[in-house]
């Protein structure tokens, strides 16, 4: 099986490990995953945008194959210009890999949990196998109490990790395996104690459980953590000063997961504060891929963890020659989700879909490197890890071609 890689010539992608030989198609995702919410808290869910873009597809079906699958995005109410984006995706997706047996049928969930109930039972009653979709998180409840008891898997856009389950993954990228990455780079990098300054947010939540069990998992020492108020870490600056002060004693890695906005505030603070990134690391999560982070004096020589951007790059390219328009970040989810149906449609015939072929622990090759679906749902993804030098971020450590065992 051959498909168009990024730069429009023809080649075959290897599914790795125990799935040598099968061959997918390019896959990719949101460097730092879709984001909404308060200005000083990464939110879970994607961005809203205003209006459709130009150039939109207005096809309810997409292909004339024999495999039905579902795509159930908003393309009215909430979210609908990311739906759109979204359905476009995928038909770009069908385009690329040269008609594979597959049928789109486009279901509206009018960005609302009933919507996505009425869409997916529509989907069902018209054949569909398999679910991609839909993007928030009560939507994809509401999907999967329709689709499950069926027995059909969903491949769903949501960045909350709490809607996954067995049958219900989420090919978007999650913030836990960001923590896990920088974690695990820090100390391949020599840092042996931590400390965290983390908001106070149902994103903060999610990452510092994360955090404390990928610091207890690589042996390292978990000096302390300080939560502080959206946008108000005054208090708390204080408070982890006596965790990174004086050499040995204290951390020598700081963990700092907030939002471009929350960090202008945070890292002055920390600044006049006497912090030394040169001393003690700063770390953070995808959400600091932004040039307003990059400028800040308290976070050079830091790392985040996040996909390499080439290959939303080149999907952006080739996105807005076909559609006139420049897509959003997640708009690769769906694409992603089509190329891998595509393939495992050609592969496996009647198992396309089973569990043990979705979750096969090798994982995918894709344009944003390999990812893989957990058998619980949520997915992992190989991540670079970037410096800021300078006002810019630079990759320091490459992303890994094949992961490693889940949970290490």
């Amino acid at each position: 099986m051959r498909v168009r890689d990024r730069f429009g010539r023809l080649r075959s992608l290897v599914v790795l490990g125990a799935l040598a030989g099968f061959l997918s198609a390019c896959m990719g995702g949101p460097d730092g995953g879709p984001r909404v919410g308060s200005r000083n808290a990464p939110p879970v869910e994607p961005e809203i945008a205003a209006a459709p873009a130009p150039g939109a597809s207005t096809a309810t079906r997409i292909g004339t194959g024999t495999v039905k699958l579902a795509l159930i995005v908003p393309l009215t109410g909430q979210g609908a210009a990311i739906g759109t984006a979204l359905r476009n995706a995928a038909e770009l997706a069908v385009e690329d890999f040269q008609k594979p047996d597959l049928q789109i049928l486009v279901k509206d969930d009018r960005g609302s949990p009933d919507g996505a109930r009425e869409a997916a039972q529509a989907a069902l009653a018209d054949g569909a196998d398999l679910v991609l979709g839909p993007l928030f998180a009560a939507n994809v409840q509401a999907v999967a109490g329709v689709v499950r008891p069926a027995g059909k898997p969903v491949i769903a856009f949501s960045t909350d990790a709490a809607v996954a389950a067995r049958g219900v993954y989420l090919m978007s990228f999650l913030p836990q395996t960001e923590v896990d990455r920088i974690v695990d780079a820090a100390v391949s990098g020599g840092r042996s104690s931590f400390a965290a300054l983390i908001p106070e947010s149902s994103y903060g939540n999610a990452v510092e459980a994360q955090f404390r069990e990928a610091v207890a998992r690589k042996g390292a020492r978990l000096v302390g953590i300080e939560r502080y108020p959206p946008g108000n870490p005054a208090a708390a600056i204080g408070r982890v000063a006596g965790l990174i002060a004086g050499p040995g004693a204290g951390a020598d890695a700081l963990f700092l997961p907030d939002t471009p906005e929350g960090l202008t505030t945070l890292a002055p603070a920390l600044t006049r504060a006497g912090f030394s990134p040169a001393r003690v690391k700063p770390l953070g999560t995808a959400v600091w891929n932004d040039p307003r982070v990059f400028a800040l004096p308290a976070l050079q020589g830091g790392w985040f963890a996040a996909a390499d951007p080439a290959g939303f790059a080149t999907f952006s390219q080739r996105y807005q020659a076909r559609f006139g328009a420049a897509p959003p970040r997640v708009a690769t989810l769906a694409y992603d989700a089509v190329s891998l149906s595509a393939a495992l449609t050609r592969q496996y015939g009647s198992q396309r879909f089973a569990d043990a072929t979705l979750t096969n622990p090798a994982g995918f090759a894709g344009t944003d490197g390999t990812f893989r679906f957990r058998p619980d749902g949520p997915s992992e993804r190989a991540l670079a890890v970037n410096e800021i030098r300078n006002g810019a971020a630079t990759i320091v450590a490459p992303a890994p071609r094949a992961l490693g065992p889940s949970g290490t």
